[in-house]
């Protein structure tokens, strides 16, 4: 944060922001991780976000099986894990299709994020949870489920930026996973995404502003953008809004990478002044008439 006097606040963290347009191809996709970690790094970040599906985006699924793997095995993962300890940088992979744990037998994969730290360990796994199985206006139709298990965790973790609450894409239509993290105390909360254009342009800053508003937390979106491998769009637009609702970074146009800053001092005085949090109180649900 930069004070009236054009000091630096050295309370704030500096974040990478990194919108990807992610190919076929995972070891070009585990490149241009690995390009922005190190881009990072030399900018001052303490931690670099990616959007969903940073390491494959395809959906051709018998093409993109024969690189679904487990997570010993997937070569973006192992990347951004050595690149994270090299850097000393924490990394969010906001998700990669990996091969589950086959307990049920369906031979569905996970779409999991995951949360690096500074000496390239796994400090946090997340599956989303929230499948996206829609039939828009425009004709596109989706369905996550058929080839995805959704999760069945919230999750949280301390880094940087404070508590991290993690979520994916879709989940943010769904406001009981996000009072959950809220009342987690999350001082961040990721939503990494691969929004289509209609429905990103319809809702994508709406949600994600109202997100931060209700959770009185700061929101870090990393998203796919642009035209892609397989022929699908996304809309892009990675965001960083601060607890008030005000946007700190807007990414506009293509793949690229953007930084902002986290301030703890903000978050704290915004539930100071709208203690939304400590005022909740349980709704009862209604008798059915």
């Amino acid at each position: 944060m930069t004070l009236a006097d054009g000091s630096r606040d050295a309370a704030a963290t500096r974040i990478a922001v990194l919108q990807m347009t992610s190919g076929i191809t995972p070891l070009v996709n585990a490149r241009t991780i690995t390009d922005a970690a190190a881009q990072a790094s030399d900018s001052g970040a303490a931690m670099l976000f990616t959007p969903e599906m940073a390491g494959l985006i395809d959906r051709d699924r018998a093409r993109a099986a024969v690189h679904i793997v487990a997570e010993d095995d997937n070569p973006v993962l192992a990347a951004a894990r050595e690149t994270a300890a090299r850097h000393g940088l924490w990394i969010h992979l906001g998700s990669l299709a990996v091969r589950a744990d086959d307990a049920t037998g369906d031979g569905r994969w996970a779409n999991r994020g995951f949360v690096i730290d500074a000496k390239g360990a796994i400090a946090a796994r997340y599956d989303k949870m929230h499948m996206f199985d829609v039939d828009l206006a425009s004709g596109e139709t989706w369905r996550e489920s058929a080839a995805y298990r959704p999760g069945e965790a919230v999750v949280t973790v301390d880094c940087p930026v404070g508590r991290l609450g993690l979520a994916i894409c879709y989940d943010i239509r769904f406001p009981a996973l996000f009072e959950a993290l809220g009342r987690a105390k999350c001082d961040c909360i990721a939503i990494p995404a691969a929004f289509t254009v209609p429905t990103g342009a319809a809702h994508w800053h709406l949600l994600q502003r109202a997100r931060a508003v209700e959770a009185s937390a700061y929101v870090i979106s990393a998203a796919q953008a642009g035209v892609h491998e397989d022929g699908r769009e996304t809309y892009g637009h990675s965001l960083v809004v601060d607890p008030w609702g005000e946007i700190l970074l807007d990414i506009d146009g293509g793949a690229g990478l953007g930084f902002a800053s986290i301030d703890p001092s903000r978050t704290a005085a915004v539930r100071a002044q709208l203690p939304s949090l400590a005022n909740r109180r349980p709704v009862p649900l209604s008798p059915a008439s």
